[in-house]
């Protein structure tokens, strides 16, 4: 059984554009909370998402890149022990042409229950609403601060 988060949004840009900022270390900056994406984004790549402080949040690999379209990640947590015990999700990015706008959908998954998917859950809001201001008024988020 699939548990699964599911986000759709639609961004005024074009796919290379959306593409470079999902793939390029200093545009994730921008709106990734000041964390950012490592990979040589080819098939078999080894993937990393680094926090602001270089310790590496989250990890896996490249199972899937057809650019400016497609991007499936093989995704595990990796400073949650609690969550990373649970092993690895796969995160599958589409892009494609809606007239003016670039539709972006976000699917994040796992066989079965995983705590990853309610992380993500509030987490890609937030991210993908930084991308889609960065990307239309040139101004991404900041990095909320820690709540506790």
């Amino acid at each position: 059984m699939s548990n699964s988060f599911v986000y759709v949004t639609y961004i005024r840009t074009t796919a290379e554009k959306l593409w470079e900022a999902l793939t390029d270390p200093e545009f994730n900056r921008q709106f990734f909370l000041c964390s950012y994406q490592e990979s040589e984004w080819k098939v078999g790549a080894s993937w990393k998402l680094i926090l602001p402080d270089g310790r590496v949040a989250d990890s896996g690999e490249i199972l899937e890149i057809d650019p400016p379209r497609r991007l499936v990640i093989k995704w595990r947590n990796e400073w949650m022990p609690e969550v990373r015990e649970d092993g690895y999700t796969r995160c599958t990015f589409t892009i494609e042409q809606d007239g003016e706008l670039m539709k972006l959908a976000v699917t994040h998954e796992a066989d079965g229950p995983h705590k990853l998917i309610g992380n993500v859950a509030r987490g890609w809001p937030l991210v993908l609403a930084s991308l889609k201001s960065l990307l239309e008024t040139g101004k991404g988020f900041e990095r909320p601060p820690s709540k506790g």
